[in-house]
């Protein structure tokens, strides 16, 4: 069973998908968003005390104003109230006002005066004791006295207040068509109220100062909410009533003198101040609409947000031009990495820095040359094992010791091998070996096998004892009839002395084994052992005496016997075994249309000579040439 250690490994290693996200894009939208938070955070404060700091200013400002247009009608009203009783004075100790002299003196100096009437409480207001009007009147609707008397009996009881000691304004602009104010006061005899005032006024000169400003709007109305004075002309004429909007009801009900109010009229806010006139009852309203008074706020904020935007697409141009810098090297090292990754160890990259990009290209460059070097020496290692084995074996995956496995074992072997060394020099020897062994473990290598161990010019391989395969008997007798092919292809044009026509015996059972690292701890060597092996080596000697080249035991042909044509052969008994084993000679595939029908054809096309055996114990030839007698390893039966 794989450890965790390994299974996270193969995770580790799983299909990979790289992600939309590179790290240019990833560049530009953290740069961007910090650029982007900064300047909208530095905008947001910036405006906000700018914001602040305005609305104190225009509340201050507003308040400075009504508080000068205050002390300016004040002046004013009382000017013209000092003026009036100087007249109402001079008017009743002469008696009249037909005297023309003192008339038009006063309109002259008062020309915004139109009419003056004064009354005594006892008579009240349906008679006047005295009356004036100003002579430069052209109104053909109010070209007497009786028509300003007119109005006054019309409105009687807002007159009559007056005689309570009460100042009074209202506007006359309806009446006249015109901003027209009634001015109305108590004239004072002694200590009680006996006589008042009453006069008609035009205001336009008084209507310019409320229209002084160029955003906020300043208007004055009286104690009901009624518009006294507004900048407007057809506003006073209209004679509206202001009582509905929220700073005047906020005037009428409050009990300050003045104060301040943030409020909202439909859709549009307002900054209002409001100002009380005690001396007449009404009050001045100030009133500027916020998108106005932060006008330049806002026109700050457009041009900072432009300004940001300009900023983002510059530090976006320049980081995409820094992240090319530092993306590029990444794409070499990439593209290095995918050569090395198909095998290409030799590709090195030119570090474009000495920062950390730097850094890690010449990391990456060392790693090459160390994989190359890695590589070499597996290449090296692999001409002496397996090359799995040899990657394996660095790896430290391969367990010292042995482990249990079930696999097919292989041994073959050149028939008369000491005759034909005889004839040759060693060089010549050793030559002819490296190309005979060549081509055999090309055969072991294509079918999943791994070459145990070079025995002189014997061969050890297996199959399914490092890895488990499908069917390991299968590839195994697949190698050595590829071994039977390749051997007819490297007998062509031999023959002579110096170039004998080589044939071989293969031997090969199925069964298990301890797999594994067996040696020192100063040398170690990978193998198999056990009786499966022993076995499969006394199958292979066996090949002489029954006239074959391929034989295979009982076990490898039950795993086997649907795929390849045999021919069974006599019985034996060999040494280590109680009972008699079954061995197969193998003509080739089921499926091979090529595949010899018999021995007798295999013996034919392979040029084996062959004598029938007759049951007797094994005797094993010599190096030297000569029949030896030796340890019984194997016994042919009937």
């Amino acid at each position: 069973m794989p450890s965790d250690e390994s299974t996270q490994r193969q995770n580790s290693l799983g299909e990979f998908r790289s992600s939309s996200l590179t790290i240019k894009l990833k560049l530009m939208v953290i740069i961007s968003l910090i650029i982007f938070i900064s300047l909208s955070s530095i905008i947001y404060i910036a405006s906000y005390f700018f914001k602040k700091d305005s609305e104190t200013r225009i509340r201050e400002n507003d308040l400075q104003v009504t508080n000068l247009i205050s002390l300016k009608l004040q002046a004013e009203f009382l000017s013209l109230a000092n003026n009036m009783t100087l007249l109402g004075s001079s008017l009743i100790e002469k008696g009249s006002c037909e005297e023309d002299g003192l008339r038009n003196m006063f309109f002259q100096n008062s020309k915004d005066i139109l009419f003056i009437g004064i009354y005594n409480k006892e008579v009240g207001l349906n008679k006047n004791i005295f009356k004036c009007m100003n002579p430069s009147i052209l109104n053909k609707e109010f070209n007497s006295p009786e028509s300003f008397e007119a109005l006054i009996d019309k409105d009687k009881k807002h007159f009559e207040k007056g005689f309570l000691g009460l100042s009074l304004l209202k506007n006359q602009g309806p009446n006249f068509g015109e901003p027209v104010l009634s001015y109305t006061f108590p004239f004072l005899q002694g200590n009680d109220v006996d006589h008042i005032i009453v006069s008609f006024i035009k205001v336009s000169n008084v209507q310019e100062t409320f229209g002084s400003s160029e955003i906020a709007l300043t208007y004055l109305v009286d104690e009901e909410g009624n518009l006294l004075i507004h900048p407007k002309k057809e506003k006073m004429i209209s004679g509206e009533n202001m009582s509905q909007i929220s700073i005047v009801k906020s005037m009428l009900t409050s009990k300050l003198n003045n104060s301040q109010l943030h409020f909202k009229e439909g859709d549009v806010y307002f900054i209002g101040t409001f100002n009380k006139l005690k001396f007449i009852g009404g009050g001045i309203i100030s009133t500027t609409p916020e998108d106005k008074a932060f006008e330049e706020v806002y026109n700050l904020q457009k041009r900072n947000i432009f300004l940001m935007i300009v900023i983002l697409n510059l530090s976006i141009m320049i980081v995409l031009i820094y992240a090319r810098t530092l993306t590029n090297p990444i794409y070499k090292l990439v593209d290095a990495a995918g050569r090395i990754s198909k095998g290409d160890f030799t590709h090195r990259v030119t570090p474009a820095s000495g920062d950390e990009i730097g850094i890690l290209t010449d990391s990456f460059n060392k790693m090459s040359h160390g994989l190359e070097e890695r590589e070499k020496l597996k290449e090296s290692f692999g001409k002496f094992v397996n090359k799995e084995l040899a990657e394996m074996a660095m790896k430290g995956t391969i367990k010292l010791g042995g482990e249990r496995k079930y696999c097919a074992i292989f041994f073959s072997d050149i028939r008369s091998f000491t005759s034909i060394s005889e004839k040759l020099e060693p060089e010549e020897v050793v030559e002819f070996l490296n190309q005979y062994m060549t081509e055999m473990v090309k055969c072991v290598n294509k079918t999943g096998g791994i070459v145990d161990k070079f025995i002189g010019d014997a061969i050890m391989a297996t199959w399914g004892a490092l890895n488990p395969l499908p069917n390991e008997t299968e590839a195994a007798i697949n190698a050595s009839l590829m071994m039977r092919e390749s051997l007819k292809i490297f007998n062509k044009g031999r023959g002579s002395v110096k170039k004998p026509i080589i044939k071989i015996g293969c031997g090969i059972n199925t069964g298990y084994v301890i797999s594994g690292q067996i040696g020192s701890d100063e040398r170690l060597e990978y193998t198999v052992i056990g009786d499966a092996v022993n076995l499969a080596s006394r199958i292979e000697s066996l090949n002489k005496p029954f006239g074959s080249d391929l034989l295979i035991s009982q076990d490898s042909y039950d795993k086997v016997k649907k795929i390849f044509k045999v021919e069974k052969m006599p019985a034996i008994k060999v040494k280590g075994k109680e009972e008699p084993q079954i061995i197969y000679s193998v003509l080739g595939r089921l499926d091979d249309p090529k595949c010899y029908k018999n021995m007798t054809e295999l013996r034919k096309d392979l040029g084996i000579e062959y004598t029938e055996p007759t049951p007797t114990k094994s005797k094993k030839s010599s190096k030297d040439g000569g029949d030896e007698e030796k340890e019984v390893k194997y016994e042919i039966l009937q």
